[in-house]
């Protein structure tokens, strides 16, 4: 009685919300949203775009925003996944839930989870005197729940070299003149000394854009990541509990 009580109670304390990842990334979107709201306000955006002869940084920015929209399809997707494995989980923990196993999983949620409880029924069912061992179909599906996660790692690398880029040209700018500077004459000096402050502010506004949206990119992805493992820890968790036991006691000869 009381294994029967802990399998129908844990599923709502331990499940998150069922847009809890979504809702994350739509919080840390909207702020860093108002951050930039400020700075135009402010006009230090366009004090950037107007100084940065490259356009390294409008580049940074554009990619930053691509970056966003993939990762609000990835964590979309993994809500989706969470969802899908939540109602699996209220499937199989019911009185009559292993009946689900019967017609492989076809009255289970569509899902990464469903295809992998699929899978290893059809397992089951090719060996008969074996114990059911997941591990590699669980690779597999950690693999297919990562999907293009490891895009975000890709892009903010390449921001922060594209701000490094930016970095050298400014300083190449910067140190262009020196070479023909006559100190005797002051309208080259004067032109001079614009070159130097402009590569300057190439180099500054670069690497503060590639600096600040590498970070930025760095934690959507992580929380999508974060995202991604509790759906995994959950699919391990259910399918451990109720799917490998129950397809073990189905093995003929084995004691009901």
């Amino acid at each position: 009685m009381s294994s029967i009580t802990i399998g129908k109670s844990a599923p709502p304390a331990a499940d998150p919300s069922e847009r809890s990842a979504l809702l994350l990334w739509m919080i840390f979107t909207g702020l860093s949203v108002f951050a930039v709201v400020l700075l135009w306000r402010f006009g230090l955006i366009h004090l950037m775009v107007v100084s940065d002869r490259t356009y390294i940084s409008s580049l940074i920015a554009v990619l930053y925003i691509a970056t966003c929209g993939h990762c609000f399809w990835r964590t979309r997707s993994i809500a989706r996944e969470g969802a899908a494995a939540r109602r699996c989980r209220a499937v199989l923990s019911a009185k009559d839930g292993s009946k689900a196993l019967d017609t492989t999983g076809t009255s289970l949620p569509n899902g990464l989870v469903r295809d992998h409880i699929e899978s290893l029924v059809t397992k089951a069912a090719a060996q008969d005197y074996r114990p059911v061992d997941q591990t590699l179909l669980l690779r597999t599906l950690a693999d297919r729940l990562r999907g293009s996660n490891g895009f975000g790692a890709f892009v903010s690398d390449t921001l922060m070299k594209l701000g490094l880029l930016g970095t050298i040209i400014g300083f190449i700018i910067m140190l262009a003149p020196i070479a023909g500077l006559d100190a005797a004459d002051k309208v080259a000096m004067r032109s001079s000394m614009g070159l130097m402050s402009d590569g300057m502010a190439v180099a500054m506004y670069t690497t503060l854009a590639g600096l600040v949206g590498s970070i930025l990119v760095r934690i959507q992805y992580y929380m999508l990541d974060a995202a991604t493992q509790r759906v995994f820890s959950d699919a391990v968790v259910l399918t451990e509990t109720y799917v490998t036991p129950a397809l073990e006691r189905k093995r003929p000869g084995t004691p009901p």
